[in-house]
């Protein structure tokens, strides 16, 4: 049995219980648990962005998940949450739009979905992504993270100060597997792109404790605070400024496009295990 509690906040998820088991971060160490990414993913450089040749000022993953959003819906089928634009938004993002954010509970599935409606007259450029931290104590060295299939082309993104750097990151891929240990987030997140698989595993001992569905997005990030018993699998559509960046919103790469009155879709899907693992997990 599945049992999830949000808040207003951001629209955050702030517990995830499998019969009766907490799996979500709750905040000892971090003073988030799953956070939503928008309207952009990552660090600006120098924290702003140029948009339609008006610079703006935007802190790392963007305003969302600072921000009351108006619930719409709570029962022990799922959660679903709005904001809308408004004068504090609209100082730093110049659109008017819609941002629907939804847990649906199927069984011992968890699907997020986020929606965003552009609700202007004129063109909307966006990022958007997640930031759902698991309990896990990954300095143990008894966990890893492994791909569903076989990675013989996937990207490690290079970090500096929370900007993208142009030369790729070592492949730190082994036996289709990304094993963690307690120097895994000395140097920030990892951040891959141009991959293959759909889902990868959370594995503790080689048992599965999570199956994590991003099918859509080309980025996957992994995060944790150093030493602290949680790991971020993070899908995102996009990803923080380029060093190398000219400072515009419109040149970030996979930057998302919206025409008036048009609405995105995506979602990902987070299944939790207990002790009987069903026979559709690795």
């Amino acid at each position: 049995m599945l049992e999830i509690e949000s808040k207003k906040e951001g629209a955050e998820l702030t517990s995830v219980k499998l019969n009766g088991k907490e799996m979500l971060h709750q905040g000892e160490f971090w003073n988030r648990h799953a956070p939503i990414l928008f309207p952009i993913v990552g660090r600006l450089k120098n924290d702003e962005t140029i948009i339609n040749g008006k610079t703006y000022k935007m802190g790392q993953h963007g305003f969302a998940r600072d921000m009351k959003f108006e619930e719409l819906e709570k029962n022990e089928r799922g959660h679903k949450y709005v904001l809308e634009s408004n004068s504090k938004t609209l100082e730093k993002f110049p659109f008017e739009f819609s941002l629907y954010v939804t847990y649906l509970i199927e069984d011992n599935t968890l699907i997020t979905k986020y929606n965003v409606v552009n609700k202007d007259k004129k063109e909307m450029i966006f990022g958007i992504g997640a930031h759902p931290a698991f309990i896990c104590d990954y300095s143990s060295g008894n966990y890893k993270i492994e791909f569903e299939e076989q990675e013989d082309n996937i990207k490690f993104m290079s970090l500096k100060d929370g900007l993208v750097l142009d030369e790729e990151s070592k492949n730190i891929l082994s036996n289709n597997s990304i094993y963690l240990n307690k120097d895994s987030f000395i140097n920030d997140a990892i951040i891959m792109t141009n991959i293959t698989s759909n889902k990868v595993y959370l594995k503790e001992n080689e048992k599965t404790v999570l199956e994590f569905d991003f099918t859509g997005f080309p980025y996957l990030g992994l995060w944790a605070k150093v030493g602290a018993p949680f790991v971020c699998i993070e899908p995102w559509m996009n990803t923080a400024d380029k060093v190398s960046t000219d400072g515009k919103l419109e040149s970030k790469e996979n930057i998302l496009r919206l025409e008036p009155n048009e609405e995105f879709e995506c979602k990902y899907k987070m299944l939790f295990l207990g002790t009987e693992q069903k026979n559709s997990i690795r």
